[in-house]
């Protein structure tokens, strides 16, 4: 098979084209041709060195991918060969065949084509893991989401929406703002130019969001937990900025009856993944096949050229996913 290799930690030219035999698949696994994979900022940190894969999973960057199912393991239903699928891997992604559990894999949904479908199993695992079953969002509450134009952020745009609830996201620029708001966000605050917290409690008159969607961390944390409402929930699933660098209020977590939270997803079991799995399919997919929830994909680029997708990935230029193909 082809692949992208990490050479050695470093900037984008580290990643190179390489031949490696094809992966098997084992118990419960199986493997896919595939015709796309997903470009994350995860990938971006593996290969600068500091988001290792974990135990057993392949050294190959990538975690999700679409394609054709081609080879089952023992245990897996030979019926599935031929089928159409994406899927949520620790890695290996990068590459024209990837091994992937069984439990971790979902049919492209209705109306989404097999190349585009790369785009959801990262995003939709994540966000609905922790929009609704850690931060228990309902119809009718309002959200924060920082990052409105990333692909996790165009996904929480959506769902959220097309659940019942009122979105409101930051982005970086007026258009990545105005794209968010096409997607069904009730506001967009470019926070290049005005304040989220003076912002947000203006549009909720001083309440404050239900939830805050937040992949920042660092200066973000407390000023978080003063835009949440009584019973709000902040969801924390990433640390681009690092841990928090001021003082959080814990006076309010107390007297609003706050929760903190978060995860994530990929250093965790397939058992756990597989739950996770069974949820987007009952939940999402509907909503995807209805139209109300589809892949927003800024560019795609050959496999070859992985270095020029970290470039894009990297200067945060993109709105939605950014997609690597084999053909």
């Amino acid at each position: 098979m082809r692949c992208i290799e990490i050479r050695e930690p470093g900037g984008p030219e580290v990643l190179q084209a390489a031949e490696r035999p094809d992966p098997v698949p084992g118990d419960g696994e199986l493997s896919i041709d595939v015709v796309a994979a997903g470009v994350n900022r995860p990938d971006v940190m593996q290969r600068k060195g500091g988001y290792p894969p974990p135990p057993g999973a392949s050294d190959i960057p990538g975690l999700e991918v679409s394609g054709i199912v081609g080879q089952v393991g023992p245990g897996v239903s030979p019926a599935l060969v031929g089928q159409a699928v994406c899927a949520l891997l620790p890695g290996g992604g990068y590459a024209t065949r990837a091994v992937a559990a069984a439990a971790l894999c979902l049919p492209v949904p209705a109306g989404v084509t097999v190349e585009a479908a790369a785009g959801f199993p990262e995003t939709c695992f994540t966000v609905w893991h922790n929009v609704f079953e850690r931060g228990r969002l309902r119809t009718g509450e309002t959200m924060l989401v920082h990052g409105g134009s990333s692909g996790i952020g165009t996904t929480a745009i959506q769902l959220a929406a097309a659940r019942g609830a009122r979105v409101i996201v930051t982005a970086g620029s007026d258009e990545k703002c105005a794209a968010c708001v096409e997607l069904g966000a009730w506001k967009a605050i470019n926070y290049r130019t005005h304040d989220f917290v003076e912002e947000v409690r203006g549009l909720t008159e001083g309440r404050g969001v239900d939830l805050v969607l937040d992949m920042v961390g660092g200066s973000y944390v407390p000023r978080n937990v003063s835009v949440l409402a009584t019973e709000g929930r902040l969801v924390q699933i990433a640390l681009m900025e690092g841990q928090a660098t001021s003082p959080v209020d814990f006076r309010r977590v107390l007297t609003r009856r706050l929760t903190i939270t978060g995860s994530t997803l990929r250093p965790r079991t397939v058992a756990e993944k597989a739950a996770i799995a069974a949820g987007v399919l009952a939940e999402v997919w509907p909503l995807v096949a209805a139209g109300r929830v589809r892949p927003v994909i800024q560019r795609t680029f050959p496999l070859e050229e992985a270095a020029a997708a970290h470039r894009l990935m990297e200067s945060s230029g993109h709105i939605g996913k950014i997609l690597l193909t084999t053909r």
